[in-house]
């Protein structure tokens, strides 16, 4: 019996085994959407891409380009191998990543890299931090605004806090710690230091709420989250997504945020990006995709449904009208529209989606409306009354969380430019996200022009370079650059005294099980 198909879209790839570029298929099958490639010397591919036909649909219904980069730093000559902000490349950096280490003091299986596997120590100084940070900032029409820390393990560097601090010297608003957050849970006054340097938010490992399920941190949990909340620092959960792993407690990690919403401002999953050489069974076995996680989380709650969620560039509409209000190009969302999805909860009496209350599609067409009336010239005054009387229409007061003036914050926020008014909404409400990095099986050339996700480097042939080549390709971008301006271990240990075995974390779990802030936190 023949398969019947559907081809959504013609794309290119990569080899899984010998990284040859490939023309690529992504097409509908069974209700669900796939992407096939066929290598002349390694045969056929094909791969999951979005468990869910219907939801796919929806999503590219909000398809949209950035703006673009003015100012390319590497120059175009095939995509991927001549990757870097080149001049096709459609989005701008929403997100600067800095790995600042690649020591840590974990190993998880299903880590991108860490030294331990790589053979070498990867330590940028801070003259060479200072360089991508200045190089992130002159990016043209937008300057990259918001950075993240990462590694490896960043709190491993002794000066962090002076790389945070530099940060904010540079300019940049908003600075997020990727961590797993040990040595805030066991450093008194840690916590209070990083918040100080300028650490907005802590983007913190989270994989489950048993000791299974999130054998990275599960034990320090709470002493994190006593931490944050003393120091007043913001945490965002991030749960890799593994199937058959963890997948069943996804409900279960959205429960426990929203149990401490007071300072845990987010949850983004990530369903795993399956890298390294795996066989077609394991795959199969571990592979996730959004609407799969989606789809999990609404069988596991009773608050959160699969017509909740948007595509991360449903927001470009209100980028467009503050660039029709200011006259000045923003920082734009323009990711691909298969690259995640997203929503908002409010807590009161019961846990809401902003979609119980907010016509989201309506409010956002007429937000695309008065932006192209601010485009063809129309008086940004005029507009902006307009939107301020006509905002309450798309929201319905009696059904909105009684603490909560959604139209008047939204107003302030996005026509008054009041950031108060944003920090408000995010006090009152749980972001949560779904972001699905790719891998050599599911490789979309498509995707990586839209990367809003970018690596800044040290290397100034590639100081920029998006997400999804810099670590599913590693040998061509992440450990070539790493490794041109690393230090043997031999040398490493020479200049610091230590060993690389210093780093690696020994728990005490009947000592911090034992604490009362354990049971607390748990319940």
């Amino acid at each position: 019996m023949v398969d019947l198909i559907q081809v959504l879209k013609k794309t290119q790839s990569l080899c899984p085994e010998c990284l040859k570029i490939l023309d690529a298929e992504v097409f509908e099958k069974d209700r669900k959407v796939w992407i096939r490639k066929k290598c002349p010397e390694h045969g056929e591919f094909e791969e999951l891409y979005w468990g869910s036909y219907e939801m796919y649909k929806k999503a590219e219904s909000f398809a949209c380009d950035g703006k673009g980069i003015e100012n390319p730093n590497t120059e175009f000559s095939s995509c991927p191998r001549s990757c870097g902000l080149c001049k096709i490349h459609k989005s701008n950096t929403c997100l600067g990543n800095i790995a600042v280490t690649n020591r840590c003091d974990l190993s998880c299986w299903y880590c991108f890299f860490y030294a331990e596997k790589t053979g070498y120590i990867y330590e940028p100084n801070l003259e060479q931090i200072k360089f991508m940070l200045k190089n992130l900032k002159n990016e043209k029409p937008v300057p990259t605004n918001a950075i993240q820390l990462t590694g490896g393990e960043p709190t491993l560097r002794d000066d962090i806090v002076d790389i945070i601090e530099m940060c904010k010297e540079e300019g940049f608003d908003y600075v997020q710690l990727n961590t797993n957050g040990i040595r805030l849970a066991m450093r008194d006054g840690f916590t209070e230091k990083v918040k100080k340097a300028g650490v907005n938010t802590l983007y913190l490992s989270f994989d489950g709420i048993s000791e299974k399920t999130n054998p990275k941190n599960h034990w320090e949990i709470p002493r994190i989250i006593k931490n944050c909340r003393k120091a007043g620092l913001a945490i965002v959960l991030v749960p890799t997504v593994i199937r058959g792993i963890n997948d069943h407690e996804v409900g279960d990690i959205l429960k426990f945020a929203l149990k401490h919403i007071d300072i845990i401002r987010g949850v983004n999953f990530q369903p795993v990006s399956l890298v390294g050489s795996m066989s077609k069974r394991d795959r199969k076995k571990h592979r996730i995709t959004i609407p799969d996680v989606i789809k999990k989380i609404e069988e596991q709650t009773d608050f959160v449904k699969s017509k909740d969620w948007y595509p991360i560039p449903t927001v470009s509409s209100i980028t467009h009208l503050i660039e029709g209000m200011t006259k000045r190009p923003q920082y734009e969302l323009s990711s691909h529209f298969a690259c995640g999805m997203s929503t908002y909860l409010f807590k009161d009496k019961e846990v809401m989606p902003i979609t119980r209350f907010v016509d989201v599609e309506g409010l956002l067409g007429y937000i695309e409306e008065r932006a192209g009336k601010l485009k063809k010239g129309n008086s940004k005054v005029l507009e902006g009354l307009k939107f301020l009387a006509k905002i309450n229409s798309f929201i319905d007061k009696k059904k909105q969380p009684k603490n909560l003036s959604f139209g008047k914050l939204f107003f302030n926020m996005v026509v008054k430019r009041n950031h108060n008014a944003l920090n408000e909404l995010q006090q009152k409400s749980l972001f949560v996200g779904m972001m699905h990095f790719q891998d050599l099986y599911n490789y979309d050339i498509q995707r990586v022009q839209k990367c809003v996700i970018h690596y800044a480097t040290p290397d100034p042939k590639m100081p920029i370079i998006p997400f999804c080549t810099f670590n599913v390709i590693p040998q061509w971008y992440r450990d070539k650059i790493q490794k041109e301006y690393s230090v043997s271990f031999e040398d490493w240990e020479k200049k610091t005294g230590k060993t690389i075995k210093d780093d690696f974390y020994r728990r005490d779990i009947k000592k911090l099980k034992a604490e009362p802030i354990y049971k607390k936190i748990y319940g």
